[in-house]
This record gives C-alpha cells, structure tokens and sequence, in this order.
C-alpha cells in the first residue's frame, strides 16, 4: 500500500443514545468529545441516533406490514378491469 494516502483507523466508541448503549470499535472518524472506557483508557465518543440495540429490524420490535390485505384490495380493484379488457 502506498504511504499517507490512507486515513487513520483508530478506537472509537459510538454510543447509542436512544438504547442507552455504547460499542468500542476501530473507525476513521475522530471526535472532540472524550470518554473513559470500561478498561481504563480514554477514546473518542461519537453519539448516535440509531444502532443495531435500537433499530426495529434487530430488535424485532418492527411492525408487520398487511401486504395481503394490500394485493387483495387491488385485485379487487383492478382485477375486474384487466378480466374485461381480455374479453
């Protein structure tokens, strides 16, 4: 790999505000906020809106969406109007 073309990668912790959680990971970006880690030392804090421990996908709080419903109500829309037209 070439030299100084690569941004750093260094420790950060995101925290997640709407779960009340925090994840230490490596990532290029870079914040002024600090905050002192469960190990002792200090990393770069990135506030979040969303993570994985609060989006509805993984916490499997999301709603189900009545898609039957949907295609049956069109059927009975349309359905009529396309039968009609092959006649």
């Amino acid at each position: 790999m070439k030299p100084r073309i690569h941004p750093v990668s260094r420790p950060v912790v995101f925290r997640d505000r709407a779960a009340g959680t925090a994840f230490l990971t490596r990532s290029t970006a870079d914040s002024t906020q600090r905050v002192e880690w469960e190990d002792g030392h200090i990393y770069p804090v990135i506030d979040v809106e969303v993570s994985s421990a609060s989006h509805p996908f993984y916490t499997g709080t999301g709603r189900v969406f009545d898609t039957t419903g949907r295609v049956e109500r069109f059927e009975r829309r349309y359905g009529a109007r396309r039968s009609a037209r092959k006649s």
